[in-house]
């Protein structure tokens, strides 16, 4: 099951998201395999205010586990954190969902 994530900074939180962003990396590297793309949301100046990951796991729980080792939420550089669930059919330009 594939799910997209759309977390938000707290306001200010640049320079934390900056200090803890090796560790969310590591991190991820952990679900090798469970990440198809992951990324920063951006302000109009190009500064980073987010991210969005989409992520494949077997259920939602095997989700909430990922989430609950995420160090952006654990140093509360994330504020609000929306998941719903998704049926992704394009990668790179090949099909593979239906």
């Amino acid at each position: 099951m594939q799910f997209i994530i759309t977390a938000y900074d707290g306001a200010d939180m640049l320079g934390k998201r900056l200090a803890v962003r090796a560790r969310h990396l590591e991190n991820m590297s952990k679900v090798n395999g469970k990440v198809i793309c992951a990324g920063g949301l951006l302000d109009n100046e190009g500064k980073m205010k987010g991210s969005v990951l989409i992520m494949e796991f077997a259920d939602r729980a095997g989700l909430d586990a990922y989430l609950a080792s995420e160090p952006y939420i654990a140093e509360h550089v994330w504020e609000k954190v929306t998941v719903e669930a998704m049926n992704v059919v394009i990668v790179n330009g090949e099909k593979i969902g239906k």
